[in-house]
């Protein structure tokens, strides 16, 4: 079993912490130094027909099929593995509640997490921002000491983008806009979702589809 780490929003916490989001979508990165990138068979949007060539001429397909040398493996991990989440947050700490001064305090933010204790998360609040001025840190540079949410991936499987079907999008943690009076579905709520975050939903990329339960702590 192996444990790495995976970014989500605020928004996105909140779905994993209600249990509204058990499954995430991350688009597929082909490493470089691949000749070919494409398909390779009658169907297109088969992931056994669509991967890469390497120098070597083997084909590393995006799953595995009668041809495939090499299947590409998800770099979040497989089923039995573990995330680790990292969202934006901050430590609560100051230098008299130890008997410090600013000068004094450790450099590192896993030193501090341990000293302080308490961390904040800002999916918790619309908007803090400590006494002394100092910013939320962003999700990338939350250590592994702050983590209040850890998933065990149960599923791992590779699909076109668009191909998401209407209960995986609410598996994905969509809904908050979904009127089916207004033929707003899910997927409709998942595709802004996807392009609010920098995602291209026409492109239709092939995806990861990571299903996951997460761990009591």
């Amino acid at each position: 079993m192996r444990e790495r780490p995976i970014l989500f929003n605020g928004a996105m916490v909140r779905a994993i912490l209600s249990g509204a989001k058990t499954q995430t979508r991350r688009a597929v990165k082909m490493p470089p130094g691949f000749d070919f990138i494409g398909g390779s068979g009658d169907d297109l949007n088969d992931p056994a027909n669509w991967g890469a060539e390497d120098e070597d001429a083997r084909w590393w397909a995006l799953a595995a099929g009668p041809d495939t040398d090499h299947v590409l493996p998800c770099p979040f991990g497989q089923p039995g593995d573990r995330l680790w989440v990292r969202e934006t947050f901050m430590v609560e700490a100051h230098p008299a509640d130890f008997g410090l001064t600013r000068e004094d305090l450790p450099h590192t933010w896993d030193t501090l997490v341990a000293a302080a204790g308490t961390v904040i998360y800002a999916a918790d609040a619309d908007s803090w921002i400590a006494a002394d001025g100092r910013p939320w840190r962003p999700s990338i540079h939350m250590p592994r000491s702050a983590c209040r949410l850890v998933l065990e991936i149960t599923d791992v499987r590779v699909e076109r983008l668009q191909a998401i079907s209407e209960a995986d999008a609410q598996r994905e943690g969509a809904g908050d806009n979904v009127d089916y009076t207004r033929n707003r579905t899910y997927r409709d709520d998942f595709r802004d979702i996807w392009t609010s975050t920098g995602g291209n939903w026409d492109a239709n990329p092939w995806v990861w589809v990571i299903s996951f339960r997460r761990i009591e702590q």
